[in-house]
């Protein structure tokens, strides 16, 4: 029996799944049968010239015969050269800007370092700060000034702190907030939401389907949603107001993306401007904060609330 090297990483075109071939070349060199690592080593040199290539250009470029070929794409798990080609092509597509190695004179030291995460901040805040609408926001604080309850969903590493973030800054103004990542506590949550309740969805994709589900799932109850999201988006389009950024991303796939900067800034801009809408409570609240902290660690100075 052949043995098949399978690397799950999704859904593909013929419904089996996925394949990560970069990998499997790299991590099995050695490992394939003699012939079919002659394929394995010329394809890994090669990458980004088989798709242009006939099974026979292989086979005669490898020293080997087309049924080795055939053999070497079904021990990666394709059916064939034409589904080998068409996942290389699809790896490809995502994997270049991680495998190609970083020009000399674009590499960082430690003294520019925090000079290059600024740069990205400042770019990434002034393309953000040119495309949200005045109006949107003003109806944004509208609604969450209005709030019974406030929850706000982020999936992912960045939308998630900044969700977190979002729910710390909304309850101290006295709007009951939490922050969900989990799935289905996010489904469950959005089932309960009333009309007077809002959702409000962070997402640097607006495509993730727990958010996007989430959306539909409060909307239905006639919940109000508010996304950050990009224009077009499922998210976009589903939400009854949306903030619509679209950010770019740095070609530097070392540097941390700047877009979470920029949703902070939005939540930051909501939350002040809700904070003075509601003028009484939030300073009472806020009173209260400093006045239990200070009981708490016995500091009466400056210092940033809740620290």
């Amino acid at each position: 029996m052949q043995a098949k090297i399978r690397l799950p990483s999704g859904d593909g075109a013929s419904g089996q799944a996925a394949i990560d071939l970069i990998s499997a070349l790299r991590e099995h060199t050695g490992q394939f049968p003699s012939r079919e690592q002659k394929v394995a080593d010329y394809v890994g040199e090669h990458l980004s010239e088989i798709s242009d290539m006939t099974i026979a250009q292989l086979a005669k470029a490898c020293g080997v015969s087309t049924p080795t070929v055939v053999r070497f794409c079904r021990t990666l798990g394709c059916d064939g050269f034409r589904e080998f080609k068409l996942r290389l092509a699809q790896n490809l597509a995502v994997s270049l800007q991680y495998i190609s190695e970083t020009p000399a004179s674009e590499l960082v030291t430690s003294d520019t370092a925090i000079d290059r995460v600024l740069g990205a901040l400042y770019a990434t805040a002034n393309v953000m700060r040119k495309q949200v609408d005045p109006a949107v926001i003003d109806e944004a604080v509208s609604w969450l000034a209005a709030s019974r309850q406030l929850l706000v969903a982020g999936i992912g590493g960045g939308s998630s702190m900044v969700a977190q973030e979002a729910a710390n800054r909304f309850f101290r103004l006295g709007i009951p907030s939490v922050a969900l990542n989990d799935s289905y506590l996010l489904q469950m949550r959005a089932a309960t939401l009333r009309p007077e309740d809002t959702l409000l969805c962070i997402s640097a994709s607006g495509e993730a389907d727990e958010i996007v589900a989430a959306a539909e799932i409060a909307g239905g109850y006639g919940a109000r949603t508010i996304a950050i999201a990009p224009k077009g988006s499922r998210l976009a389009q589903i939400s009854r107001l949306t903030i619509l950024v679209d950010l770019p991303e740095d070609p530097d796939i070392y540097k941390p993306t700047a877009s979470r900067y920029a949703h902070l800034v939005i939540v930051d801009a909501l939350a002040m401007t809700v904070a003075q809408k509601r003028p009484d409570e939030t300073s009472e609240n806020l009173r209260r904060i400093r006045a239990s902290l200070t009981a708490f660690h016995g500091r009466t100075g400056p210092q940033p609330l809740g620290d």
